[in-house]
């Protein structure tokens, strides 16, 4: 993946007002791949007595990194994709006072759909996932429009 490719990445993070309120970082891109952390934050804590993040801020950390994966996908031509469906499944809690990470991959488009799989993962613990997910998002700018 080139440079230009990850800035573009940047670019479709920053500009999701969300995305930047979690504090998403882009981790790396490759083409069709996408990883993504996101930072422990006292704010985002969802049970106090554990310190544990919030489902919401995960889902949308995997939300977000699975945009990522289509819009990296050698088929795709433009930097735009909606989420139709996500279904995240969790695991068990991220370790609190850890960074969270998320890998994305598109795995298949077709001419308006693209499909995604992912996991998230607390730092210094990738074997041991804190949630999947699958996905399916709009493929616009597919090239060709062929299945």
């Amino acid at each position: 993946m080139t440079g230009n490719e990850l800035e573009e990445m940047k670019t479709f993070t920053e500009e999701l007002p969300q995305a930047r309120a979690l504090g998403l970082k882009v981790e790396s891109v490759a083409p069709g791949v996408a990883v993504l952390s996101m930072p422990y934050s006292e704010e985002l804590v969802g049970d106090p007595e554990t310190g544990v993040i919030h489902g919401g801020a995960v889902s949308t950390l995997m939300d977000t990194c699975s945009g990522g994966a289509v819009i990296s996908h050698p088929d795709m031509t433009e930097a735009v994709t909606a989420t139709l469906d996500l279904r995240i499944d969790y695991m068990r809690p991220a370790a609190p006072g850890k960074r969270i990470f998320a890998r994305a991959e598109c795995y298949h488009v077709t001419r308006t759909v693209a499909f995604v799989r992912a996991q998230a993962w607390t730092e210094g613990d990738e074997d041991r996932p804190v949630a999947a997910a699958t996905g399916a998002f709009t493929a616009v700018g597919r090239k060709g429009g062929a299945q």
